[in-house]
């Protein structure tokens, strides 16, 4: 119940009271103490928690959605009058729209390894020839300006298209999975420029993925499909009314999420575990269904035009060109002395990601004071770090020394015009440089030469240590700027080459091959980074087509895992707090245990009777930006005052739309059912609602009365005062709320005492009316 206009307070507040039908209220000495002390006045108490959020790189209003499904009478009425055939249609829908998620996340996933492939490989191969010629200044010129106009376009889109692109997008989908709106974050816009951008980000020779971009783009493509049409863009369909609820929409974003993932990795199974782990907060068993016949669906499309491109029939883009790292040609073999290296591995996994999700957060935090100075120096941010990466992937090979080719390897050696592990770079014939075929190449294909099993000595020590530095802070500086980045890849190519340096160090007591460590480095690195294990254990399974080193990955990601939780959070939780995203944990805080429902309600409570002046309505909605009120029936309708139910405010809005008053104070229900359909209360689509300043209501129109029952919501979710704000707090996460209505114990009270909404369960609220439960300053003293 977050406006997306007001910025200090939007949230549903609450005191107790007596309660008047006008809204109004006076206080009351019933209230008790809370279980801890404190010295605050409840009356006096406001939540001033902020209700901005960092959107790309924008500061933005943000807004909860509503996934409760809204019992009212229109709502009985529409599903008591559904035939067998409307709702099997319902049904047919949602696994027609699956199915179609499924085939355009895969389609743009082809679209963008096709297109990432083919420009940095022509990019690569012009380069490589005037190195060839040994035109080096010429060759650094190119590939550096090269580079500078990719890097560009991606920057100019985001920063001036739509900002909400740039970035990774996890953080923003796993929050509007949590029940949080934030502006443009699953728009068309963003869409665009996600895909072209990414494009073009990857291409230009960043130290970033495609991975989190497809996330997000798997999310908008969703999100625009589940609009159930939309009148902004003429696009509107009848048959598709039935989705325009954020409840539907929010499975369909889950599907595109996982579809997402099983694009960017061809990984079904760990795209649906992603959603389940990582992404969504809510889950239950016929959303995984859908969720898995997405992937399945992607699974098979994409497999279908990578053998449309075999025999180079798509330019550069070959069977490599999707993320597949096959290293079964090294069976893993492994004994006591191998596990205490694996175990080693997996603490220093934990330990490099929890000091990358450090320097993560504060240079994040360094670019937002650059970004917010507007989009010219988004773009010149951008082309500073390109320049950096341009310079290092070129200027680094250079301290690498020449290594004669295996002379087993024939024309393989040195990789000319081709991707390959063997760079001939500045060297002499047959001869390559090991640092080269890891910095100049792309991203996946220096994957696959870490992986790659064989010899210790195709890469040399001190060019593993080198790599490692430069793509470790690399990784770092690009995540932030205004490109569409992701951070699976940089991680990767960090611990792959940690892990094989790890292997070529201690090859002379282990029986496990080198690109298997380079496998179990990138594992730990990514469990340290993200504090994934299952989905994650997985997918690395799914893209390495090596069963046989599961238990070695299950034990590596647990380490990692639990060493860097000693130091601070993931890396996507850390990213959706800073952006300050009101996400809500699976878990409660401690403090939230020595508090009660009441502790943190807050006030003033805006009320309607069941049969409300319109005047009362229009002035409540002027003055506040509540996007739920509670409705009272009082004397002469009930004995006593008693609780109806909520009221959204959209709802009120059509009906102040429409002008359904009558001039007598009396029930008009009937007439109000017989007139309105559920769906034309339904939530608009990429276009605005109804806004209260589009509605002219004359003077006379004000002093008349709407009946607000058959649009009560008469069955929400309510706690007592009494209970425990931690077993509050799991119940609103758990059941995906929006208004949890808070009720006294007593009889002999008003009938509501306040509104929980997602903001009262935040730190900063409850910490702030209660700084001595503060764990941070219960450390400091």
């Amino acid at each position: 119940m977050m406006g997306s206009e007001e910025r200090d307070r939007e949230i549903e507040e609450g005191i107790s009271g007596s309660i008047s039908r006008s809204g109004s209220i006076s206080s009351s000495s019933g209230l008790r103490e809370p279980l801890v002390l404190n010295n605050n006045n409840i009356n006096k108490r406001r939540n001033t928690t902020s209700q901005l959020a960092i959107v790309g790189a924008n500061v933005c209003p943000i807004e909860s959605l509503d996934y409760e499904i809204i019992e009212n009478e229109l709502f009985k009425q529409d599903w008591r009058s559904k035939t067998k055939n409307e709702i099997a249609q319902y049904i047919c829908l949602k696994w027609s729209l699956s199915l179609l998620i499924g085939l355009l996340t895969a389609l743009v996933a082809f679209f963008n390894n096709i297109s990432v492939e083919n420009i940095a490989g022509f990019k690569l191969l012009f380069t490589n020839n005037l190195m060839l010629t040994q035109h080096y200044h010429q060759a650094f010129l190119v590939y550096v300006s090269s580079n500078m106009i990719l890097s560009i376009i991606a920057a100019s889109l985001c920063a001036f298209l739509a900002p909400a692109a740039a970035g990774s997008g996890i953080p923003e989908v796993k929050a509007y999975l949590n029940g949080v709106d934030a502006q443009a974050i699953l728009a068309p816009s963003t869409l665009f420029v996600k895909i072209f951008g990414s494009i073009f980000g990857v291409a230009a020779g960043f130290v970033v993925g495609k991975e989190g971009p497809m996330v997000h783009t798997g999310a908008c493509i969703a999100n625009f499909l589940g609009q159930g049409g939309s009148k902004r863009y003429r696009l509107t369909w009848k048959w598709l009314r039935h989705f325009k609820n954020d409840r539907d929409r929010r499975d369909l974003v889950t599907c595109g999420a996982a579809a997402g993932v099983a694009a960017a990795f061809r990984a079904p199974v760990g795209g649906v575990l992603f959603a389940l782990e990582e992404a969504a907060s809510w889950w239950r068993s016929a959303l995984l269904w859908r969720t898995f016949f997405t992937t399945a669906v992607v699974a098979v499309v994409l497999r279908g035009f990578i053998q449309l491109c075999h025999g180079g029939k798509c330019g550069l883009f070959g069977e490599g060109g999707l993320i597949m790292f096959d290293v079964n040609s090294a069976h893993p073999a492994y004994s006591t002395p191998d596990l205490l290296v694996v175990i080693f591995l997996g603490v220093i996994g934990g330990l490099f990601g929890s000091l990358y999700n450090y320097l993560v957060d504060k240079v994040l935090r360094a670019y937002s004071i650059i970004n917010e100075r507007g989009p010219i120096f988004k773009v010149l941010l951008v082309m500073f770090v390109s320049f950096l990466s341009s310079c290092c992937s070129f200027g680094l090979p250079w301290l690498s020394k020449c290594i004669p080719c295996p002379p087993h390897l024939g024309d393989e050696c040195p990789t000319i015009e081709r991707s390959g592990q063997y760079k001939n770079f500045q060297c002499p014939p047959n001869h390559y440089n090991d640092l080269a075929s890891l910095f100049f190449t792309t991203n996946d294909d220096a994957i696959r030469n870490l992986f790659i099993a064989g010899s210790n000595k195709r890469f040399q020590f001190a060019s593993l240590v080198i790599f490692f530095v430069a793509i470790y802070f690399l990784g770092i500086i690009t995540y932030g700027i205004a490109i569409p980045s992701g951070l699976f890849i940089p991680v990767i190519l960090a611990g792959a080459s940690y892990g094989r340096l790890v292997g070529s160090i201690v090859d002379s007591f282990t029986v496990l091959d080198v690109g298997l460590f380079a496998l179990l480095g990138a594992a730990s690195f990514l469990g340290g980074t993200m504090r994934m294990t299952v989905s994650l254990c997985v997918i690395l399974l799914e893209l390495t087509n090596n069963l046989l080193m599961l238990p070695l990955v299950m034990l590596v990601l647990l380490i990692s895992k639990s060493v860097a939780d000693c130091f601070n959070k993931g890396v996507y939780d850390q990213i959706v707090e800073m952006k300050g995203l009101p996400y809500m944990e699976a878990h409660a805080e401690p403090y939230m245990r020595q508090l009660i429902a009441s502790d943190v309600v807050s006030g003033p409570l805006f009320i309607f009777s069941g049969i409300e002046k319109v005047g009362n309505i229009v002035h409540t909605l002027k003055v506040t930006r509540h996007h739920g009120f509670p409705v009272i029936d009082e004397p002469p309708l009930t004995d006593a005052p008693e609780l109806c139910g909520l009221v959204l405010r959209s709802h009120l809005l059509v009906l102040l739309k429409h002008r359904t008053f009558t001039k007598e104070r009396g029930m008009t229900g009937s007439s109000i059912m017989r007139k309105f359909k559920a769906h034309d209360f339904a939530k608009a689509g990429s276009g605005k609602g109804i806004n209260l300043e589009d509605l002219d209501i004359s003077e006379d129109e004000m002093e008349m009365y709407v009946d607000l029952h058959p649009i009560t919501n008469g069955s929400p979710y309510t706690v007592l005062e009494t209970m425990s704000l931690a077993k509050a707090a799991v119940l609103f996460r758990e059941l995906g709320l929006r208004h949890l209505l808070v009720v006294p114990k007593t009889p002999a009270r008003p009938p509501i005492v306040g509104i929980l909404t997602r903001h009262d369960f935040m730190p900063a609220h409850v910490l702030g009316l209660y700084p001595h439960l503060d764990p941070h300053k219960q450390r400091a003293d």
